[in-house]
């Protein structure tokens, strides 16, 4: 099976890639979209990620924590 780069951007990348890597432009193609594959198969939900942080940033506050106020808030962003 062929695959024919027709888009002149496409083709360009493709070979600066195989360029910079040392490949062929099929195989520097292919390492692209299985990375890309790979990636977005990997990609945690944004909510996911949010819920992740905040439960790591309570780990670190530790049990006595205690809310701030809008005045530590205010303060902590320079706006006393």
């Amino acid at each position: 099976m062929t695959l024919q780069i027709r888009d002149e951007r496409a083709r360009e990348l493709a070979q600066q890639l195989a360029e910079r890597r040392n490949l062929t432009m099929t195989a520097a193609v292919i390492q692209a979209l299985e990375g890309e594959l790979r990636r977005d198969i990997e990609k945690e939900p944004l909510a996911d990620r949010i819920a992740r942080i905040a439960a790591d940033l309570a780990n670190q506050a530790g049990p006595h924590r205690k809310a701030m106020s809008k005045e530590e808030i205010d303060a902590m962003w320079g706006h006393s």
